[in-house]
């Protein structure tokens, strides 16, 4: 009898036990989805980008913004809303370096900024190996241009709008000649990138940066949603479920021939 009552002890003990861890489990996991969270948001906070991992196919996908102007060498104004390029270039490298991220999806909604801040950005998008798409939202001005074609494929929102002017300077310019030729080499960089990530020609892009009767008191062209994309800069015009699912794609396929030529091996 006695022993009896100690087996039953013994499995009362085991049981309260077993309660006992898998409650500490589900308390540790809630811990540890808490302190998931919280990093997000604070990442989001500090940098502007996000590591979109809870979808059903299984991809990892970094979220990058560009928002605001886009800083170089000189600080800017703290009540300025800025995109630091020393913040995106390593952050663009982590992900070509990573075996965790599968694609970059790119959000865009940007008056410009610097010039060679912006194509250091774009040229480091356009050079990774991993899918990229990237999205206009309410605006890609100016440099942000070249940012916008850099991805393998882009969108832009149906009120999106790009500002396409010509390369210019504020203020007082001394040293003419000098200073338009060397406006006219960083004019071509810019065209150069451009043409060479979408489809519009040369010609008809300096056509919109110079063109008079579009922009009051200024030269260029503001192209909307659509417009963007019957003049070849833009590939689709479409938002953010678009943009995921066409990045989602992408990788599956990337991932498919990496797995076939594996096999293959």
């Amino acid at each position: 009898m006695g022993h009896k009552e100690n087996n039953k002890n013994n499995e009362k003990e085991k049981e309260g036990k077993a309660g006992k861890s898998a409650k500490e489990e589900k308390r540790e996991e809630q811990e540890k989805q808490r302190e998931k969270e919280e990093h997000k948001d604070s990442r989001i906070e500090e940098t502007g980008q996000v590591t979109l991992d809870e979808n059903d196919r299984h991809n990892k996908i970094h979220l990058i913004t560009i928002i605001g102007e886009i800083e170089g060498h000189d600080n800017l104004s703290s009540s300025s809303k800025t995109t630091k390029y020393e913040h995106v270039l390593p952050q663009l490298a982590a992900i070509e370096d990573s075996k965790e991220i599968d694609g970059v999806l790119i959000l865009l909604n940007t008056m410009g900024g610097d010039v060679e801040a912006g194509l250091a950005i774009a040229e480091m998008i356009a050079s990774l190996s991993k899918p990229t798409v990237s999205l206009v939202l309410g605006g890609s001005h100016s440099i942000g241009v070249p940012i916008a074609v850099s991805t393998d494929y882009s969108y832009i929102v149906p009120t999106g709008t790009m500002v396409i002017h010509p390369v210019r300077l504020t203020g007082m310019v001394i040293g003419v000649q000098q200073t338009f030729d060397y406006f006219r080499q960083i004019q071509n960089r810019i065209t150069g990138f451009v043409c060479e990530h979408c489809k519009i020609s040369k010609p008809r892009i300096e056509e919109l940066m110079m063109e008079t009767g579009v922009l009051t008191k200024d030269v260029g062209t503001i192209l909307v949603g659509q417009e963007a994309v019957e003049e070849g800069i833009i590939c689709e015009v479409g938002g953010i479920s678009d943009a995921i699912a066409r990045l989602h794609d992408m990788v599956d396929k990337r991932k498919a021939s990496r797995d076939l030529k594996q096999n293959k091996g």
